[in-house]
C-alpha cells in the first residue's frame, strides 16, 4: 500500500498535561476532514467518534503505542489542519495524521468521463482516501455489520465499547463519555452471553474472537498489495469479500476495494451511473474501467447521496436477542 509523502508541519511534543501533544499540518491542498473521516463513524451514538458543529472531529482509538483521543479541525483559511492528541498513542496518531487524512492518496489520476462522477469529484474535491492503519479496529466494526441492518450493527458497536472498552484519554473525552475499542486480550475473554447482551449473535462474535486471536498478524497486512492483503484477510474464517473490502477501505486506504456483497451498493451505483439497479455481476462490469479506483467511485456516489428510490418498509431489526 502507498505511504504518505513528506509534508511540512509544526508539532509540539512537550505539553505533558494529560499526555497532550499537538500538530499543525500544512496540507498543500483542500482537505475536507469531515468528508474524509465520516466513513469511520459507526452511527450517531458512536462512543469512539464525535463531530462538533464547527467541524472538529473527535476520535478515540487503540494504536500500536496505546490508546489515544484525537481532535482534528480543518483550517482552510490557513491551509492547515490542527490536531490535538491525548494519551500514550498521541505521538503515533499525530505522526499518522497526513496518512489518516489521505496524503498517500492521489485523486488527480482519476479522470472519470461520466458526468455524475465528474460532478461529484468537483463537489468533494477535498475528499481523499483515509488510511487508519488500524486493521483490528476496522475488522471488528465490519464483523459487527455482517448481514444485519445498520441499526443493529451500530448498537452492537456502541454496547461493546460501553461495556468492555476503556475510557478514552483526556479531560474532554471524559466529559463526552468517549470510549476506546477493547484490547485484543479483552475481546478474547468476553463470554458468549455477554456478546448476546451486546446484541451480537454468535456468527458475528466468533469472527471478532478469531480476529482478536491473530491481531498482530492482521496488522502485518498493512504494507501488502491490495490483492495480497485481501487474500490474507480472507484466510480468517468468517471474513469474505465484503468484510475484507470494508477493512481495506479504512485501514489500508485501498481505493480499489469495492464492497461487493452489500445489500445497497450495487443497486445504488447502478442507479446513479446507469439509471437502473444492478447486481454484483453488473457492478463488476460497470466498475471495471475504473480500476484501480473502483472504491473511489463507490465512495463518491455515497458522499453525493445518490441512492435509488426505496419502496416498501425498511428491513426491521431482529428481536430474538436479549436487551
Amino acid at each position: 500500500m502507498p505511504t504518505a509523502p513528506r509534508t511540512s508541519h509544526h508539532a509540539s511534543r512537550n505539553a505533558p498535561r494529560h499526555g497532550y501533544a499537538e500538530r499543525r499540518w500544512r496540507t498543500g491542498v483542500e482537505c475536507d476532514v469531515d468528508a474524509i473521516l465520516s466513513v469511520l463513524r459507526r452511527g450517531g451514538g458512536d462512543p469512539a467518534y464525535q463531530r462538533d458543529a464547527d467541524g472538529t472531529v473527535w476520535r478515540a482509538s487503540r494504536t500500536p503505542h496505546g490508546v489515544v483521543t484525537v481532535s482534528i479541525r480543518s483550517r482552510p483559511d490557513l491551509g492547515e489542519v490542527h490536531a490535538g492528541a491525548w494519551g500514550p498513542g498521541g505521538h503515533w496518531a499525530l505522526d499518522q495524521l497526513p496518512v489518516l487524512l489521505g496524503a498517500a492518496d492521489d485523486p488527480s489520476v482519476f479522470q472519470p468521463e461520466h458526468p455524475v462522477l465528474r460532478l461529484a469529484s468537483r463537489r468533494f474535491a477535498g475528499w481523499r482516501m483515509p488510511q487508519t492503519r488500524l486493521v483490528l479496529e476496522s475488522l471488528v466494526a465490519a464483523a459487527l455489520e455482517q448481514k444485519v441492518t445498520g441499526v443493529e450493527a451500530w448498537r452492537g458497536w456502541r454496547l461493546l465499547l460501553r461495556r468492555f472498552g476503556e475510557p478514552a484519554p483526556g479531560p474532554e473525552a471524559a466529559r463526552r463519555g468517549m470510549r476506546v475499542l477493547p484490547a485484543p486480550d479483552v475481546l478474547r475473554r468476553i463470554p458468549s452471553w455477554e456478546w448476546l447482551r451486546c446484541q451480537v449473535d454468535p456468527a458475528r462474535s466468533t469472527v471478532v474472537l478469531r480476529a482478536a486471536q491473530v491481531a498482530d498478524a492482521l496488522e502485518r497486512t498493512l504494507d501488502l498489495s491490495g490483492a495480497e492483503a485481501e487474500r490474507r484477510l480472507r484466510t480468517l474464517p468468517g471474513v469474505g469479500v465484503w468484510t475484507a473490502a470494508e477493512v481495506r477501505q479504512r485501514a489500508h486506504g485501498d481505493a480499489d476495494a469495492v464492497s461487493f456483497g452489500d445489500y445497497h451498493v450495487a443497486k445504488d451505483i447502478g442507479w446513479a451511473l446507469r439509471g437502473a439497479a444492478v447486481d454484483d455481476n453488473g457492478l463488476a462490469e460497470l466498475l471495471d474501467p475504473y480500476r484501480p479506483h473502483r472504491y473511489r467511485v463507490q465512495r463518491l456516489v455515497e458522499l453525493a447521496g445518490l441512492r435509488r428510490p426505496r419502496h416498501g418498509p425498511r428491513m426491521p431489526p431482529r428481536r430474538h436477542l436479549p436487551t
